[in-house]
């Protein structure tokens, strides 16, 4: 199954690259396996809590057997049956679900706690990888790579990695929800000012640009606090610079940092514009991007492709969630 190789986040251990694997991918993974798992009769699905739940649900739909869920707790070691529905009966076949087989204690903990009532079990995990200890029966071989699941998607933020570094123990570390370390960029031209037509810089650049440092910004922005975002990327070259930080402190916009287009890595295109800010946007270790051309947020949204992507149109006043994959046509004939 083929998923996207991203650039690790500054922060990271740069020994792997980052595998990012979306919910179509492991979707349609469970759908590969359908076959098996059914041929397994399965009593029972169990998803360890949280990162097991997904994918025991997935797995639930394929089947048709009932899921269940295990909570785990890290500092005790503790296992506990969290369910409204009963432990199955001693000598049941089950299949535990957890999104990565580590080298940590918790798919351990937890065979040992189903094995102890007298269950027969099979082991699931989102991805196996060089740490893992345990073998699953069934996983995507991820050796060599730095896994990174959609329900995790926030782990890449600097402010997750800093939280997450506050204490020696990972396990003891307080954290904030999940949805509190949304972290966002926008793009420039369409989001906080218009846009100036490509055929006006084509006619007469230095016109096009002067024209472009008088315009006004826009009297409604996207439907998020300006004041909390701190990073614009935008595909203007870095050689304006100068001119645009000059236009964002005179409209109050001077709190927020600028990542802009290294012409040797990216080209002017569309397609590069959009590399560009794909890659600062993964380097950055941003959640969520707010984009002002609709081509660009679906090429932006294939490269990143855990990145929330929203295109925003400026004129409507709305904002639309993207998501996008390769597609090859089939060959005539």
């Amino acid at each position: 199954m083929k998923v996207t190789e991203i650039e690790a986040p500054k922060g990271t251990v740069p020994d792997r690259p980052t595998l990012a694997l979306t919910y179509d991918h492991f979707d349609q993974w469970i759908e590969s396996l359908q076959p098996a798992l059914l041929a397994e009769h399965f009593t029972m699905v169990i998803g360890i809590l949280r990162g097991g739940a997904p994918l025991a649900l997935m797995v639930s739909h394929a089947t048709g057997a009932h899921v269940a869920f295990l909570r785990y707790d890290r500092q005790t070691r503790a296992v506990a049956w969290d369910s409204a529905l009963p432990l199955p009966a001693r000598g049941s076949k089950v299949l535990l679900c957890e999104d990565i087989a580590g080298y940590g204690f918790t798919l351990r903990d937890c065979i040992a706690f189903l094995e102890r009532h007298g269950l027969v079990i099979k082991t699931l995990t989102g991805v196996v990888d060089d740490r893992s200890v345990t073998r699953p029966d069934f996983a995507i071989d991820a050796r060599g790579y730095a896994p990174l699941f959609p329900w995790e998607r926030q782990a890449h933020t600097e402010q997750h990695r800093a939280d997450w570094s506050l204490a020696p123990d990972g396990y003891a570390r307080k954290m904030r929800e999940d949805h509190e370390y949304a972290t966002y960029a926008i793009d420039l031209d369409g989001i906080l000012l218009p846009d100036v037509p490509k055929s006006r810089y084509d006619e007469d650049l230095d016109a096009a640009l002067r024209e472009r440092d008088e315009l006004l910004p826009f009297e409604v922005f996207p439907h998020i606090d300006l004041a909390s975002v701190r990073l614009i990327i935008t595909g203007r070259p870095e050689i304006d610079r100068a001119r645009t930080e000059a236009w964002l402190a005179r409209h109050g916009f001077s709190h927020m940092e600028i990542e802009m287009r290294v012409m040797d890595l990216h080209d002017e295109t569309p397609s590069g514009a959009a590399a560009h800010k794909a890659a600062a946007a993964l380097r950055r270790g941003i959640t969520h991007f707010i984009e002002s051309e609709a081509v660009q947020a679906l090429q932006i949204a294939q490269l990143a492709p855990l990145l929330r992507v929203i295109w925003w149109d400026p004129y409507t006043q709305t904002g639309t969630l993207v998501g996008a994959h390769a597609w090859t046509p089939s060959s005539p004939g």
